[in-house]
């Protein structure tokens, strides 16, 4: 019979569900951060300044007739106020790079992300640029009703009235920056008269349109997306550690009230679920979901939401910093701040200290002369007259005052070891190098002058002896004639011919 299956009922075959694209990348959303007040957009506003204040205006200053901060990488020196750095003393790079790590652990471990949310540049300029957006554009409605509305002269006037400001900005914090490479003074004159060089015009448009892009568009992009400090923040922090933290407890459930209404008697806590701690969140995310990497601590949540606490007669603090200890023990503010201070940040606060003294100690006693000597490998040694052995040598002094110095050369290790062919005293001038070819002069013949080739052991000082041939360790002394306390020992070698 046709139609019957004779084998028996048909399977069941199931039915999928309609397969998914899920992108591997949001598309961004336009964050419109609603402007709030507070103390802690107050201090944000005062690093801002601060911050500023120094970067625009550290190239300015003079000292000593030249500008005050300058990075001369073409004669590899950096000045700074009366201190003239050399490639030498990369050391101290190292001991601020050290500093700058140490107090990112330190403040970390104590109250999380405080860089991003106070002082970090991003941050700065992106204050600096919504600042500009907001006279220009109005406040978070606004701007998204502008953005919304079809294009007019009206808007095109607005957007290129925003953006030219935004360029001026960025362009004149691309000219601060490359005049902390190339004198500011100079740089503006030969920028006012076309005759800047192709390196300059390329860092200061660089710089430029990265401050333009990242503050002006990219935004909090770069805090989620780019900065690698999100990502491995996690590991740094605790359950002592102070962070931008939502109270469950006293919040939820959350839910709208009018003023007068008592929120226990309609079994709700007190967040009246109001949205403003979004809104003026740079970065778009919910802090009552808990803490998310995307937090850069800037506490404009804190602010907003104080706000709203006082406009409806509650204690403030629903969000507020806090460890997640403090918030699931109960902790009072004392016992919150003696479990901050623990023996994690106290280890860091010591070693920063260690280190901070080190570097300025060192800081303090840094030798202004610096001595290399290089052998002249052209001619090692030579019989330079009867009886006398000649060596050959370079001899770079540098000195790294900011005064000129005058020093006198000598050499130690053999007998009767002589400098010739340099006119002493040798004047080096201000934050100046200077090459000298010299020689040494040592006496085939002398007394006590028998030692094995490369030591320096005493002999019988009663009989004469002849060098050997083969190396002999010597001491090059360079000594400012003003100042007994700035010398340099640098050794070498002094070769015997056969």
């Amino acid at each position: 019979m046709q139609g019957i299956n004779v084998n028996g009922p048909a399977p069941l075959i199931p039915i999928l569900p309609a397969s998914e694209e899920v992108a591997l990348y949001e598309i961004r959303k336009k964050i419109y951060p609603r402007a709030v007040h507070g103390s802690f957009a107050r201090w944000r506003w005062i690093l801002v300044w601060l911050t500023q204040a120094v970067f625009y205006g550290l190239p300015w200053l003079s000292w000593n007739g030249r500008q005050a901060v300058l990075f001369d990488l073409t004669a590899r020196k950096f000045y700074i106020f009366g201190m003239v750095f050399w490639p030498q003393d990369v050391i101290y790079l190292t001991a601020l790079l050290i500093l700058c790590a140490l107090s990112l652990f330190l403040f970390t471990a104590i109250a999380g992300r405080l860089w991003c949310g106070y002082a970090c540049p991003q941050t700065v300029y992106t204050e600096i640029f919504l600042w500009i957006e907001r006279k220009i554009e109005g406040d978070r409605l606004a701007r998204i009703r502008l953005d919304a509305a079809p294009l007019s002269l009206e808007k095109l006037v607005i957007k290129a009235l925003k953006h030219t400001t935004w360029f001026t900005v960025a362009l004149w914090t691309g000219y601060t920056f490359v005049g902390y490479f190339t004198p500011i003074h100079d740089l503006g004159i030969r920028a006012i008269t076309w005759q800047i060089g192709g390196w300059e015009s390329f860092w200061m448009f660089f710089y430029g349109f990265a401050t333009y892009g990242n503050a002006g568009f990219m935004r909090e992009q770069v805090c989620k997306y780019m900065c690698p400090y999100a990502r491995f923040q996690s590991v740094m922090f605790d359950r002592d550690t102070l962070v931008i933290t939502y109270d469950h407890a006293r919040g939820e459930p959350r839910g709208s009230r009018r003023k007068s209404a008592n929120p226990r008697d309609r079994g709700l806590g007190d967040c009246v679920d109001c949205g403003i701690c979004v809104q003026v969140c740079p970065t778009g995310i919910d802090i009552r979901n808990g803490l998310q990497y995307e937090c850069i601590g800037c506490a404009a949540c804190i602010d907003g939401c104080n706000q709203v606490m006082a406009k409806m007669g509650y204690a403030k603090g629903l969000i507020r910093y806090a460890t997640e200890n403090a918030l699931a023990l109960g902790l009072d503010g004392r016992t919150l701040w003696k479990r901050v201070l623990r023996l994690r940040t106290l280890i860091y606060a010591s070693i920063l200290l260690g280190v901070l003294v080190v570097a300025a100690g060192s800081l303090a006693v840094r030798n202004p002369l610096k001595v290399d000597v290089i052998r002249d490998r052209g001619a090692l040694a030579r019989e330079a007259a009867l009886g006398l052995i000649e060596n050959v040598y370079r001899l770079q002094i540098m000195n790294t005052d900011e005064e000129p110095r005058v020093f006198r050369v000598r050499a130690e290790g053999l007998p009767g070891l002589a400098v010739v062919g340099v006119e002493q005293p040798i004047a080096v001038g201000a934050a100046q190098t200077r090459l000298l070819p010299l020689r040494l002069q040592a006496p085939l013949q002398s007394r006590d002058a028998g030692r094995e080739p490369g030591e320096n052991h005493e002999q019988d000082a009663d009989s004469d002896h002849e060098l050997k041939p083969g190396p002999y360790k010597i001491e090059f002394i360079v000594q400012a004639v003003d100042d007994d306390k700035v010398v340099r020992h640098e050794k070498s070698s002094f070769i015997v011919p056969r």
